[in-house]
């Protein structure tokens, strides 16, 4: 099954000097993500700092373990703002 999990950067508490340190390390998790099947695209927010990531799962409760993986959820600078399963759409199916 396919979620879609929405991030948000805590710049409330946080500098961008504050996350430098930790984003190669978080880049590099993402990419172990990646590499083992669980994350399938990661895209920026356009709207505010944050990402959004498609995970392949078979529940929400795997998704957030793979979040809570990530350097900048484990530090607290990084919000999980939601965590959506997706259905396939069935307007692409064949007509009846």
């Amino acid at each position: 099954m396919q979620f879609f999990a929405l991030l948000t950067r805590n710049t409330q508490k946080f500098t961008d000097a504050d996350f430098a340190p930790l984003l190669p390390s978080e880049a590099e998790q993402r990419r172990t993500l990646y590499a083992e099947g669980a994350v399938r695209q990661v895209w920026n927010r356009g709207d505010i700092p944050g990402s959004g990531m498609m995970f392949e799962a078979s529940s929400d409760a795997d998704v957030r373990s793979h979040l809570a993986t990530l350097p900048l959820v484990k530090a607290g600078m990084m919000d999980i703002a939601a965590v959506v399963p997706l259905n396939p759409y069935p307007g692409f199916g064949p007509k009846r």
